[in-house]
């Protein structure tokens, strides 16, 4: 039988305090953009789904590039969508997590679409570039456990 080894980060113990606390627009701003992959939640079949995008945060805007059939360019049709983020440690069992909440909509603007261009980053699958969505953060809350 093969022999595994566990590699340890230093852990803090379960029973040491952490504190719940909730963070301001700015720093939620902040940690979305230190993000790469967030997830996209919205409805399909009358059932919440999430899939997850590689994405830009433009100024208060999600912007992420997706294909002409996706369902998610059909949620970004004006439906209401949320987007989360978070950078969990399950060993430490501290991190950060942000939704925001928005009515998504496609980019079709000549203009932003050429200035957006050169900074949305590619999605994962390749042929998943035919639209850009964009949800604007009109709500947006974030958690730090540390």
């Amino acid at each position: 039988m093969p022999q595994y080894s566990v590699v340890q980060r230093s852990a803090r113990p379960r029973d040491e305090p952490r504190e719940l606390v909730e963070l301001d627009r700015a720093a939620c701003l902040r940690l979305l953009g230190t993000a790469a992959v967030g997830r996209v939640i919205f409805t399909e079949a009358a059932l919440p789904t999430a899939q997850p995008v590689s994405f830009l945060l433009d100024d208060e805007e999600v912007v992420f590039q997706t294909s002409g059939g996706s369902k998610l360019a059909v949620a970004g049709r004006h439906h209401v969508v949320a987007f989360e983020v978070d950078d969990l440690d399950p060993v430490t069992r501290t991190g950060w997590s942000v939704v925001g909440v928005g009515e998504a909509y496609e980019v079709v603007d000549p203009q932003r679409l050429a200035e957006l261009a050169g900074r949305i980053p590619a999605p994962w699958a390749t042929g998943r570039t035919g639209h850009v969505i964009s949800i604007p953060l009109q709500r947006l809350t974030g958690r730090r456990l540390g």
